[in-house]
């Protein structure tokens, strides 16, 4: 078994590669394309390795699959996610890697190894995503899960390369959640912006119609807006909208 995998000299060349595709990626990423980014030059850096994904941990502490190789094994993570058990719950939850032969944990995770061997897979190795924090604890925002199609094909220096990948992928993860929450709020920014020209618009229409002031113009705004339970900025599109047909 030894024998056939690559010496370890060519496997870390390979982790070098991998890493130098992900710094050339584009800073302005949306995060599934930087995960599948990751996921795919994962599975680049080692030579036993078919697929991978890459699971993720929301908020509210649920895991879903951020991205995939091949939306054909993402069956196998979902499966862990709904019994919060298997080798990907472990290693996204409890900031440990997992290496898995396929069979060996039936009675342990057996949604996972039906599924697993449903897909043909026989090999696991999940490691965890960790953001270093500043004077917080480190943040698991999910984990790295490799399979593959030969039997017992990741072995311990494998996994010590993956946690070395991971370590240095996560720098791409960082960037790309810095810059999803930069256009949010640029998202946010443009729309209140957009509400407010709306709601000026609208006051002065009822000026001109009423002959009231900017304050009772915006009061019967408000009004409205109670009264249909409606936002203030759709009240005030709405009447702008039905001045032009």
């Amino acid at each position: 078994m030894t024998e056939r995998r690559a010496d370890p000299l060519v496997r870390l060349d390979n982790v070098a590669e991998a890493l130098d595709d992900l710094r050339g990626q584009a800073a302005e990423q949306p995060l599934e394309v930087v995960a599948k980014g990751i996921a795919q030059s994962a599975v680049a850096t080692l030579p036993e390795a078919d697929e991978a994904t890459i699971t993720a941990v929301a908020e509210d502490g649920h895991l879903y699959t951020l991205a995939a190789t091949d939306d054909g094994i993402v069956d196998i993570d979902e499966c862990q996610y709904r019994t919060r058990r298997g080798p990907c719950v472990e290693a996204a939850t409890r900031r440990h890697p997992v290496r898995a032969v396929v069979g060996e944990h039936e009675q342990e995770w057996p949604e996972f190894t039906a599924a697993a061997k449903a897909a043909g897979i026989n090999t696991y190795l999940s490691v965890p995503l960790v953001l270093p924090g500043d004077d917080e604890e480190d943040e698991v925002v999910g984990g790295l899960d490799m399979y593959s199609l030969t039997a017992q094909a990741f072995d311990d220096y494998d996994e010590q390369v993956m946690r070395l990948f991971t370590m240095a992928a996560c720098d791409a993860f960082v960037n790309a959640r810095r810059w999803a929450a930069t256009k949010r709020k640029i998202g946010q920014l443009e729309s209140a912006l957009t509400s407010r020209a709306e709601i000026d618009q609208a006051k002065g229409v009822l000026m001109a119609i009423h002959g009231c002031t900017a304050e009772e113009a915006f009061t019967r705004l408000v009004e409205e807006s109670q009264r249909t339970n409606t936002k203030l900025a759709t009240v005030a599109r709405a009447l702008i909208e039905s001045l032009r047909r």
